[in-house]
Order: structure tokens, then C-alpha cells, then sequence
């Protein structure tokens, strides 16, 4: 999910609406009967740019709106969704058949058929659409109908992860066919086989959302919804405690404050999610791979995790969290100070005035941003900035507006957030091939080593599990030797909510939270407590 970067004009309006914003809570003392026990208010910290999977919306699954071919369930194991079983597979891994499910319809009450599917992966792939994730499905050769209830996907190579990609959910194509994909109303008026339909957009404000009547699965309990759009987190954590929100996300120091509130629930996430500090190759100090290394050396990732998120992460040595299956451990490596310095010196950037080294009449200087509003990132930015100056690097940290940030990205460093669930290749490609430099937020360092790229490719299209695991063993360890990032932490998401319901649960997250993640991924299963 992409995700709107809120300007300071709609925070603004989004604190100022204060309690009417959303419907009070059906806990909490703010009313009662059968609606407002049926409903609930979360907050979040951000919206989606658009609702269209045309253009990347839900592409990881988790659409209350939409549906695909397959889902994920709580541990991620893939299950079927639209499709009756998980696909066929034949002629070596090239062909994947699918079989829908019957009787589904969409939100408008018409049928589902495979040419719905055809048409949403057909428009995904086609260049005039403007979807940043088209390099996910890479491997599509072809996708056809063979009748109205079969699927079938050709690839141009054997590609392992593809069944997961078909969480992509499915569009309607005798609605949004009929119109352009980038411009068209469906961004923002969607109609899907999804547990819920949108009811309401107030764009900075608040989503709304009603049960599905044609939804072709178990009618939920909680019959409407709504997110409640608050960037700032002290904010959202105010209106949860004042009983105008039923949960939010909240950042690890915050979280902390409910912990004696016994009308409350605290909810933690693993997750892939992990800060880093883009260093772009063309700039004049960040495209030294000596500065690189320096400051990699010069990182104290486990103070961060203990100082900046309250113990609630894990340290970040390269993209994979510590704790995934594909995670190289030999990378693993402690703060060296001495180390950093002895980079330094031996590349020719000599101690100089105020303690900042210089080579060649060039300050080791520049500057890092971070998304304003965002104080977790801020607290990254600074405490990489003190460790950077022990080392003899000047890291200048500035927050900015995202309009402000994405100009600059190519050339100035970046406190980013990334990080995808699933297989290695989800998450990697994206950050590191050489041909997705620049491309959005694909590679924002601009990275480009051949032997990534090839060990990329590697991992991306061969079938065997030993092959691929060698393939990423050698991509982490080379990104040790030449970094294009300052790898941080992994962080976990923490949420609270008011303790009236059953069944919830959190799964593994990616990047992307709070308003497709957390204990609301199935809200559709919810039962209120006895």
C-alpha cells in the first residue's frame, strides 16, 4: 500500500476536528445499542493515495474492500480466497491454474468471472498504468480465461514465490474497464468482493466502511468501521484515552502509557519493518564507499532499539530481520568505533577542524532528512547523527515534508522505512536491483553492484531452495562489504485497543501498517466478548 504523506494543512485539520471526527466508540461510556456495539473507530497514522489495486492498493493482501485469488492467514500460510484451492502447477513450475470460487459477486451485486482476474493482471502489467510494483509480477508471460470459472497464468520463467503474489486482489472489469486506471473514479469509489465497501472518504480525515451485503463469506459482527486518519502520534493516543477512538497504532513510548489501563489491550507485531539511512551513491561524500562502511562500523544499533524504542525491536544488520528463515547470521557485527576510524584514514579522510574529517579540501558533511511529524524516525536521524560525529562524519539532520524529501531523494540521505513479508524477493528486489534506481521509493540509494544484482536474479528465478539461499547469503554479505544503506532496526508495531472484542489477533507485518495491518486485519471475524 502506498501511502499519503499528510500535509501540514491536513494534520492540522485532522487534530482540529477533535472528537467529531468519527463516531464515538461503542465502549468506553459514549452510547450503547445494537450500532454502536456493531462499530469501531481506529486511528492511523496515514491514508492510502488511492483505493485502486490498478495502482498498488492492498497489493500484499489485507483489503477489507477487496479479494484475491488467494490470502494469507494468521502464521501467513497462503489459503484460498476467490479461488476454490490453491493453484495447480505444471510444465515445471511455468503454468499456474486456478479454479474460482462459485456464486461470488461483487460489492454492486454482478458476478465474479475470470475475466475480472484476466483484466486486473492484464492492466497491472500494461506500462500505461501507473502501478510503482509492476516488477513483482515480472514473471507473468501471459494470463488468460479458459471459461468463466479457470484461470490460467503462463511465466516466462519458474518463479517460486509467484503463488503469493496472487493475493493481488481482484477489480471488477464492467466498472473499472471502462475507464482510465490512473485518473479514473474507481481510485476513490471502489466496489470489490471484500468484507466491507467504503461508505465515505473525507480525504485527511477519516475512512468509512460498511459490512458487504453480496460479501460471499461469514457476515462479520462489527458492521462498520472507520479509520480515523492522525498523523501525529501523541494525538491519536490522546483521543484513544479519552475514549474517541476504540484503537490506534502508537510508537513503542506511548504504547507504554496504557499499560496499567485495564479497559485496554496492547497488541505487538513482529514485523519486517526496518529503519535505515539512504546513502545515494552520487553524492560527494555518501558516494564514498569508505564513508559508508565508516559509519556502518559506527552504528550503535543495540542502544537505539533500547533507548528509541523501549526494547521493542530487534537490531537491523542488513534488510532481513535476525529472525527470518533466509537471514545470513555470519553478518552480524558489533559497534567498532576504531574500525570506522581506521576506514577513514586508510581512504584519506584526515582529521580536520571542529573534528569532521575532510579529503582533498572536502568536509566528510551532509545532510540526512526525515519525514517531520514522525518522531521515531527523528530520534533515528539524531542518535545516527551523534554516532556518525564520534567517527569524524558530520550528518547534518533536517525534517521535512515528503514534497519536500522525494526531490532531493537521489542525491541526500533519507531516514526510510521498509520492508516486506514473505519471500526474500519481495522486499529485496525492490531495494537494491540497479534497474529500479530512482524508480519512486525503489532503491532510493540508487545502489548498483553487479554481483546484487546477480544474486537477485538468482534468487528471483531459480525453483531450488539451496540455490536461492546461497544467492541471498551472498547479497548480505556483500551489502556489508559495500553499503548503500545504514541498516538500524527492525522495529515492532505496537497497538492498543479498548478490550471489548474476541478474536483478534497480529501477524507479521511488512512496512506498511496500521491502516491494512494490526489486530484489524481480520475484522471481519471480530465477535464482541461475552
Amino acid at each position: 500500500m502506498t501511502t499519503r504523506r499528510i500535509r501540514s494543512a491536513a494534520v492540522a485539520a485532522a487534530v482540529a476536528v477533535g472528537v467529531t471526527a468519527c463516531s464515538a466508540p461503542g465502549g468506553g461510556g459514549k452510547g450503547g445499542g445494537a450500532e454502536a456495539a456493531g462499530s469501531v473507530v481506529i486511528g492511523v497514522a496515514s491514508e492510502p493515495d488511492t483505493l485502486s489495486p490498478l495502482l498498488g492498493y492492498g497489493k500484499d493482501g489485507n483489503s477489507k474492500i477487496f479479494d484475491g485469488l488467494l490470502a494469507r492467514d494468521t502464521d501467513l500460510r497462503l489459503k484460498p480466497a476467490l479461488a476454490t484451492a490453491l493453484p495447480k502447477i505444471t510444465d515445471g513450475g511455468l503454468t499456474y491454474t486456478y479454479t474460482l470460487r462459485e456464486g461470488v459477486k461483487f460489492s454492486d451485486g454482478e458476478p465474479l468471472t475470470a475475466r475480472d482476474v484476466v483484466y486486473t493482471y492484464r492492466t497491472v502489467l500494461d506500462e500505461k498504468t501507473n502501478n510503482t510494483a509492476r516488477t513483482e509480477l515480472d514473471a507473468v508471460e501471459n494470463v488468460r480465461a479458459a471459461g468463466d470459472d479457470t484461470v490460467v497464468f503462463t511465466l516466462k520463467y519458474p518463479y517460486a514465490a509467484f503463488a503469493a503474489r496472487t493475493v493481488l486482489p481482484v477489480v471488477p472489469e464492467h466498472v473499472a474497464g471502462g475507464q482510465d486506471p490512473n485518473t479514473g473514479d474507481f481510485n476513490t469509489r471502489p466496489v470489490g468482493t471484500g468484507p466491507y465497501v467504503l461508505s465515505g472518504w473525507s480525504k485527511g480525515e477519516k475512512l468509512t466502511f460498511k459490512a458487504n451485503p453480496h460479501y460471499w463469506g461469514a457476515k462479520p459482527a462489527v458492521k462498520s468501521f472507520t479509520t480515523a486518519v492522525i498523523a501525529d502520534d501523541s494525538v491519536r493516543a490522546t483521543r484513544l484515552r479519552s475514549g474517541d477512538l476504540d484503537g490506534a497504532v502508537l510508537p513503542p513510548n506511548l504504547a507504554a502509557t496504557f499499560k496499567n489501563d485495564g479497559g485496554k489491550r496492547t497488541y505487538e507485531a513482529r514485523s519486517y519493518d526496518f529503519r535505515a539511512v539512504t546513502l545515494p551513491t552520487s553524492g560527494k561524500v555518501t558516494g564514498d564507499r569508505a564513508i559508508r562502511r565508516a559509519l556502518d562500523a559506527a552504528v550503535d544499533r543495540r542502544a537505539m532499539v533500547d533507548k528509541i524504542l523501549d526494547g521493542a525491536g530487534r537490531p537491523a544488520y542488513g534488510p532481513l530481520p535476525v529472525d527470518d528463515p533466509w537471514y545470513e547470521r555470519v553478518i552480524e557485527r558489533p559497534r567498532d568505533l576504531a574500525g570506522a576510524g581506521r576506514i577513514l584514514d586508510e581512504a584519506g579522510w584526515k582529521a580536520s577542524s571542529g573534528g569532521i574529517r575532510a579529503k582533498e579540501g572536502l568536509r566528510a558533511s551532509f545532510t540526512l532528512y526525515y519525514p517531520s511529524g514522525d518522531k521515531v524516525r527523528q530520534d533515528h536521524a539524531l542518535a545516527y547523527a551523534s554516532d556518525a560525529k564520534k567517527a569524524g562524519i558530520e550528518v547534518k539532520v533536517e525534517g521535512a515534508t515528503w514534497e519536500v524529501i522525494e526531490p532531493r531523494m537521489g542525491r541526500d540521505a533519507v531516514l526510510a522505512g521498509f520492508g516486506s513479508v514473505g519471500d526474500p524477493d519481495f522486499g529485496l528486489y525492490t531495494l537494491l536491483h540497479s534497474s529500479l534506481a530512482g524508480d519512486g521509493f525503489n532503491n532510493m540509494a540508487h545502489y548498483d553492484v553487479p554481483a546484487v544484482d546477480q544474486a537477485l536474479d538468482a534468487g528471483r528465478r531459480s525453483q531450488d531452495p539451496k540455490t536461492r539461499a546461497a544467492a541471498y547469503d551472498k547479497l548480505q554479505q556483500a551489502l556489508v562489504d559495500n553499503p548503500g544503506y545504514t541498516f538500524l532496526t527492525h522495529i515492532d508495531h505496537l497497538y492498543v485497543l479498548a478490550d471489548r472484542w474476541d478474536g483478534l489477533t497480529t501477524q507479521l507485518e511488512p512496512h506498511e501498517h496500521g491502516f491494512a495491518s494490526g489486530p484489524w486485519w481480520n475484522i471481519e471475524d471480530w465477535q464482541p466478548k461475552k
